[in-house]
């Protein structure tokens, strides 16, 4: 029977079969051994097929279906490993915080990345806006002009005054979304407050370190009234970018991209080049320094990368 995942607790999974029935899935072994770089086989969102295990009196996922898209970075426990948040998206939310906790542009250009390589459409959710000082608001300004010129869509809110909600839900309404940030952003709140049945925990931000704790253990999926799928992942403190290569990266900055055709080299790195396009726009100003900053942040961890794995094959 073929069912769609909706929780993943290490090696057991929530899956909802076209009955309408959930059930608690085991993965059959031969499918945790065939990519030993991926930490995840299985992941919320991936439609599996299911069977009774006769002798085991169990259900095991036999068969994982296709993925239409995947959103994946380096995994936090293991170094050059490869671990998926979900599958098959039809858009990403990046919530993020000026301050308490702080999103840095690196933070947010690596999830943006990573989202573009798998053609998953991603907004940008400005949570806590009514906390903001004269500093927050300047940086505010500075996201939503940095970003809004790279026609990503921004949507500051408040959770906590229920500000800017309205117009969110109906960007996502009939959609599988995922949502994404640190922790202490307000994912868990977000979710809460459009579907209060959820009581998902919730935990105040350090005063000490400004920061969050994790209150999410496992990536969930939850189905809202309106048609609408929301993936709940746990808090990510760094994201470190997997299965790219170095001449591709260009691709997926909007604004390296537009001026590649007209550099000098066809496999331009846009590092010190000569005639290259995309270093005369940054040193006139009309590339924003912290998006290239990441971009060569991004290059070398990607060059770092593939050279261990070309090293280990």
């Amino acid at each position: 029977m073929k069912a769609l995942v909706y929780r993943s607790s290490g090696s057991w999974y929530t899956v909802k079969g076209e009955n309408g029935h959930f059930l608690e899935c085991r993965l059959r072994g031969k499918l945790r051994l065939n990519n030993n770089q991926l930490t995840n086989p299985v992941v919320v969102g991936d439609w599996v097929t299911i069977e009774k295990e006769d002798n085991l009196n169990e259900t095991v996922i036999s068969e994982i279906l296709p993925r239409e898209n995947y959103i994946i970075r380096q995994s936090p426990r293991q170094k050059y490993h490869d671990h998926i948040i979900a599958s098959n998206i039809n858009l990403a939310i990046l919530m993020v915080t000026i301050s308490k906790p702080r999103t840095s542009f690196g933070f947010i250009d690596r999830f943006l990345t990573a989202a573009a390589c798998y053609h998953i459409p991603t907004i940008i959710v400005i949570n806590k806006i009514d906390q903001h000082n004269e500093k927050d608001i300047a940086r505010l300004k500075e996201l939503e002009m940095v970003y809004g010129s790279l026609n990503y869509k921004i949507f500051p809110i408040s959770v906590s005054l229920n500000v800017g909600i309205d117009i969110l839900m109906q960007e996502i309404e009939g959609k599988t979304v995922l949502v994404s940030g640190h922790s202490g952003v307000g994912k868990s709140s977000f979710l809460n407050l459009i579907s209060p049945s959820l009581k998902i925990d919730t935990k105040i931000i350090s005063k000490k370190h400004e920061k969050g704790t994790h209150t999410t253990t496992f990536a969930t999926m939850y189905e809202l009234s309106n048609n609408t799928n929301i993936i709940d992942t746990p808090g990510i403190k760094e994201f470190a970018l997997t299965q790219l290569q170095a001449e591709e990266l260009g691709g997926y900055f909007p604004e390296i991209y537009n001026r590649m055709p007209n550099c000098q080299y066809n496999n331009c790195t846009h590092l010190n080049e000569p005639n290259c396009a995309v270093l005369d726009a940054y040193k006139k100003g009309e590339i924003f320094h912290e998006r290239y900053f990441s971009y060569l942040n991004i290059l070398d961890e990607i060059k770092s990368i593939n050279q261990y794995k070309r090293k280990i094959n």
